[in-house]
């Protein structure tokens, strides 16, 4: 049980263990997660897609110990899934089937009465957007149709655990806007709680209240978003021209400098100000940007893996 300052866990796994043949997919990983919308994040082949085959119970892992909602997946999988939403990386539904009758068919899986599950199919369907097409083939549809429908598919029951698996994958950047907000409006609205496996950094600073970082099977940062961007702020610098020569000025100076193009990047002080803004003078080029900036979702990522 967590202490009592601390919220319920939705997911617990203590030193968890999965090989395919002598591939190794998950070594020994340790992972809290808490209400609210969690970002899994990893590059492709982290381990994310096999840690939720393991929520699901539709695999069985080789060694450690795993409850979702308060159960074992392994022994209680019929359980633990009546209890989650998933939506699943791949694309390939059944094309003949109309939206409302395949979402209603999961509904039913998930045993809702049928009356209810067609209810739910069509209130689940106008909730992510595909209200008027609802009649329509799934394989007729495009590929963000086909990601609302999967959601649709997820929620309709009412799940207390919504799993997405790369939910944005094949979408452009409209769709995936429009995607993350309405993700982020069935977690916070619905009080659904949800996690989303993903490789975009971006997507878990949008919407997600916490993250857990996972490369080579094994989690190597986790904790709320918050508390993961507390840490040394620095000062954005962005010139018209020479940015080089900027660099180059203020590392002599003893200033550490991260430079990217015409951006730099510098530990904030009181007398960093001053340097950047008589280098910048002396050098006689147009400043289009002095700003401060925390620490980003990107910057916990890099020194993760360092």
């Amino acid at each position: 049980m967590p202490p009592e300052n601390q919220p319920p866990r939705v997911i617990s796994a203590r030193k968890v263990v999965k090989r395919y043949g002598r591939a190794v997919a998950l070594g020994g990983l340790d992972a809290d997660i808490g209400p609210g919308i969690t970002g899994l994040l990893g590059s492709n082949g982290a381990g994310k897609t096999t840690f939720i085959s393991l929520a699901l119970g539709l695999r069985s892992r080789d060694d450690g110990e795993l409850l979702v909602l308060g159960q074992d997946p392994a022994t209680s999988g019929i359980e633990v899934r009546s209890r989650i939403g998933y939506s699943p990386e791949h694309h390939e539904l059944p094309a003949e089937l109309a939206a409302t009758d395949f979402v209603r068919h999961l509904a039913e899986m998930h045993l809702l009465p049928r009356r209810a599950a067609v209810q739910r199919a069509n209130d689940a369907l106008w909730l992510v957007g595909l209200g008027e097409e609802r009649f329509r083939p799934v394989g007729l549809m495009s590929t963000g149709q086909r990601q609302r429908v999967k959601l649709a598919a997820a929620i309709a029951h009412d799940p207390e655990l919504v799993l997405l698996d790369e939910p944005t994958d094949g979408l452009d950047p409209m769709q995936r806007t429009e995607m993350l907000a309405l993700i982020r409006r069935i977690g916070t609205e619905f009080g659904m709680n949800i996690v989303l496996s993903s490789h975009h950094l971006e997507e878990a600073e949008r919407i997600c209240d916490a993250v857990v970082i996972v490369e080579g099977g094994e989690v190597v940062r986790a904790g709320t978003l918050a508390d993961l961007r507390r840490g040394p702020e620095g000062l954005v610098v962005e010139v018209d021209e020479r940015a080089d020569e900027l660099a180059s000025i203020l590392t002599a100076r003893g200033i550490e400098v991260t430079h990217d193009e015409a951006v730099l990047m510098i530990p904030a002080s009181d007398e960093v100000y001053d340097e950047v803004r008589d280098a910048v003078a002396g050098l006689g080029v147009g400043l289009r940007r002095l700003e401060p900036r925390g620490r980003t979702l990107e910057d916990v990522y890099l020194g993760a893996g360092a």
